[in-house]
Order: C-alpha cells, then structure tokens, then sequence
C-alpha cells in the first residue's frame, strides 16, 4: 500500500480516539483511507473532515486536552496553518500526532516531493521556545511503525510528536506489516494514564490546560521546565541508522526518501572503490549529534544529501563543529535526484574537485 495508507490503516489500529483533517496534495489518502475503512463503525474512533487546516488542529488541542489519542496530516501549506495551535499544544504539554508529507514551495509551490519543511519542522515553526519531537521514515513499513512510536513518545513527555515525510514516501507502494489491533482506552484509564487531562473532576481539583501565563516570573519558570524536558528527550531519544560506515572514508548524511537515494549512490561508489558510509537521522529533532560526531570523526569528508537547498546542512555542521568538510547536494522544485547524480556530486566535491561545474 502506499505510505499515506499505511498511517491511516496504522492509526486505526492503535486505539488511535480520533482524526481530524483537510484534504491537501500529497497527503490525500491519510483522511481518504480512515472514510473509506470507516474505524466509527469498528473501533469508534472519529474521522472528521473539518473546514479549515485551523480548525483541525484546534479540534486535535480540544481531543489531547482530554488524554485522547488524537492526530492530524497535512502537507506544507497546510501544516503552516497549523503552526499556531502547534505552538499551544506544546505551550499546554499535551500529546498528539502531526503528520506532514512534505511538498515543494515557498507558497503553493508544487504537489511534487520537497524535504524543505525541516526548518519548520525542527526550529519551532510557529511562535516561542519550543520542539516537536519529529520522526523522518523513510520507507512505507516506517510510515506505520512510527505511528505507534510518535504516540508513544508524545504521551511519554506530554509533546506533539511529528511524522516528517515526503511526497515520495507518501505515495509510493510497498509491501507493510501493520500493527496488531489494540484495543481503544476506556475512559478508566485515561482518567488512570492521564491524570493531568480533562476528564471530570469529580472527587478532585479541576485541572486546567492552557498556555497563557501573564505573570513573567510564573511564565520564565514554566519555560524552564519546558527546557528541562526537551534536554531530556534530547539525552534520551536520539534515534538514527548507520549503513556501512565502519570502513567509510567519507559519509553521506540523508533522511527520508533521499537516504534512499543515498544509498543506491553509496553501493555504486563502494563498486568504484570509493569508501562511503551512509548516516541517516531518524529523529530530526533531536538531532543525532554526538552519534554522528563520533562517526565523523575516522571520515574525510561529509555530503549531505536533501530535496532542498540546504537545510539539515546546518544541524551536521553544528554536530561536527567544522571538524572536516561539509558539503550539500540538493535538488528543488519537486526534482527527485538519482543515485548517480549524488555519486557525481561525491566526487566532484571531494574526490576530484576540478570535475566540479562552474
């Protein structure tokens, strides 16, 4: 199935209270999946269309607030519209699943594949101090997979977690293993999980979920801890995968559905004899730093490989600390490179710089 449909039938199958969305090219068949298997009938969770990318998100900050399982998907233009109630939603500590299969731009831009949403994605994106832990699959198996992973971790720290996807890994069909049906919780152990949630407050004190604080004392402390989490989730969440880079004179440093690319590109420069590694972040945010510092450390050089014009650049050159070079390859405007063009790319950059185009 494809990648889209692999969320959708993964969320269905676990627990997951509620969707809430608006259709958007290339992310379609999230919301088109969840009405066609219609999960109300089955296991009662709610698939809503709503009006607007605004009043999705404020739909999912109304479902976390109550310790629902509650999740939306979008692509680009409409995750920027829903950079606001991100930024309530972390301000308020409460969890949720964002998803975003990413699409060419700046503005409309293109329905083709893009991966220049990182900066959005790992920076903040809307307003104030704050992080979404974000996921990069690459592949359809990990588009299902990391619905559970993404719950798991935004319940954990009490944060949006956010899948970051592309255009291609979006729409390609692959071969998946959904999760086992689980069960949705009952209101029992919600109120038993989430003690901090909106579930009545019979027999206690009201609990009250906002992000507004006029106090500027009260408000500093409560961005500390904020911080205090993030460092935490930081020490303890970094999550990547390493191919081939025991012996790799130089890396290659790639998510999503360039890793892939990368590496195709990495096995056709190891049949020329040129020693390449592949490291790819799983988590965005936190960025792998100290694992990848490690890494670099035995390599010559690194080419990071995006569908953008240099953005994770920055986060492998602040993990490395200008300890050797650091090069990017990119393509945009929903211009999917090919292997070969990232083994030119290794070389002229590193090998034979005099290759290199003018």
């Amino acid at each position: 199935m494809k990648g889209n449909e692999a969320i959708a039938h993964a969320a269905i199958r676990m627990g997951v209270d509620g969707y809430f969305g608006y259709p958007i090219t290339p992310q379609s068949e999230v919301l088109e999946t969840l009405a066609e298997q219609k999960p109300w009938e089955t296991t009662g969770m709610v698939v809503l269309q709503a009006e607007s990318e605004l009043a999705a998100i404020n739909m999912v900050y109304g479902g976390a607030g109550s310790g629902k399982m509650v999740m939306t998907s979008s692509s680009s233009p409409g995750v920027s519209l829903k950079q606001e109630g991100i930024s309530y939603i972390a301000g308020a500590e409460l969890p949720c699943l964002v998803v975003n299969v990413m699409r060419g731009g700046p503005g409309l831009g293109t329905i083709q594949p893009s991966q220049a949403d990182y900066f959005q994605t790992t920076k903040g994106g809307g307003h104030g101090d704050y992080h979404v832990i974000a996921l990069a699959p690459a592949s359809v198996q990990e588009m299902a997979d990391f619905v559970g992973l993404a719950f798991e971790l935004a319940f954990k720290y009490r944060n949006p977690a956010m899948i970051l996807a592309d255009g291609v890994i979006g729409q390609m069909m692959e071969k998946v293993v959904l999760p086992d049906f689980r069960p949705r919780r009952t209101e029992e152990e919600i109120i038993d999980q989430c003690p901090w949630a909106t579930t009545g407050c019979k027999g206690r004190r009201p609990n009250v979920i906002t992000s507004l604080e006029l106090d500027p004392a009260t408000m500093e402390q409560r961005n500390l801890q904020l911080q205090a989490k993030y460092a935490d989730i930081q020490a303890r969440e970094c999550r990547y995968e390493e191919i081939d880079c025991e012996d790799a004179d130089y890396l290659i440093v790639a998510f999503g559905s360039c890793a892939r690319i990368a590496q195709k590109a990495m096995e056709h420069a190891r049949e020329e004899g040129i020693h390449v590694g592949l490291f790819r972040p799983i988590t965005l945010w936190p960025f792998p730093s100290e694992a990848l510092a490690a890494r670099a450390r035995q390599t010559r050089g690194i080419l990071v490989v995006e569908l953008n014009s240099g953005q994770m650049i920055e986060d492998v050159e602040l993990a490395v600390r200008c300890s050797l070079p650091v090069e990017h390859f990119g393509r945009l405007g929903g211009i999917v490179p090919d292997p070969d063009e990232v083994v030119d790319a290794l070389k002229q950059t590193f090998i034979n710089p005099s290759l290199k185009t003018k």
